[in-house]
């Protein structure tokens, strides 16, 4: 059965780019079969990290994600890994009504994952309700507590939204805080996370000896989490 994963939260900065590198490298080191698409114009991180598993999607027209069906129908043993960019609610509802593909995706034997990538702030935990209301329990939801961004989500729980996500089935993960300055040397040197933890790769960041090892066991309690739900 083929997953399509879609990788929101809808505000920019809550760390979906993020999360969506941190799963396209579990499913290398996994041996998982992938695809990934990115729709981020601006910031296409998946093509800035990892351009040997992504392609572009610009989402101007209502077919736009018509490729990511079809990926998936192609191909039932691979996962597919959408980046969404910020702001793109709106025109992935419209396209998921226009085409039928809830339907569609129960005729064609596939699972639709929504992971929903939150910060401590109150606007995530409105987003989630949003997002809730909408689908309901159409999709399956992996609700991200990404402590990159706050480790205080006292205001998701206290909302009952989380519990009202996990009575309908959801998964929780929480992705740990990488120190900053490892992100950024990362970053700079547009380095996916093989080359950030292994020495002998050319063109990992400057990384120092540390720094690396700080990645390794970074990815290893995310890869726990990860392995916990299941992709």
């Amino acid at each position: 059965m083929a997953n399509i994963h879609f990788i929101g939260g809808e505000k920019g900065g809550v760390g979906k780019s993020l999360t969506s590198r941190v799963l396209a490298q579990y499913m290398i080191d996994r041996e998982i079969p992938f695809l990934g698409f990115d729709t981020d114009r601006s910031h296409p991180a998946l093509m800035r990290f990892y351009a040997g598993y992504a392609s572009p999607v610009v989402m101007d027209g209502q077919e736009a994600l018509d490729v990511v069906v079809e990926a998936a129908a192609e191909v039932p043993d691979r996962r597919i890994l959408v980046d969404l960019a910020a702001q793109t609610h709106a025109p992935l509802v419209q396209w998921m009504d226009d085409a039928g593909v809830v339907d569609m995706a129960g005729d064609l034997g596939l699972r639709i994952f929504y992971w929903h990538v939150m910060d401590s702030g109150r606007d995530s935990v409105d987003l989630l309700e949003k997002l809730l209301d909408r689908f309901g329990a159409s999709v399956q939801y992996v609700l991200v507590r990404n402590q990159v961004r706050g480790n205080d989500f006292s205001a998701l729980e206290a909302s009952g939204q989380q519990q009202r996500a996990v009575d309908m089935g959801a998964k929780v993960v929480s992705m740990k805080k990488l120190n900053e300055g490892v992100i950024s040397k990362i970053d700079a040197g547009s380095s996916s996370f093989w080359k950030a933890k292994t020495p002998q790769e050319p063109n990992n960041g400057g990384l120092g000896l540390m720094d690396r090892q700080r990645v390794k066991m970074w990815l290893k309690d995310v890869y726990s989490e990860l392995d916990s739900i299941g992709i």
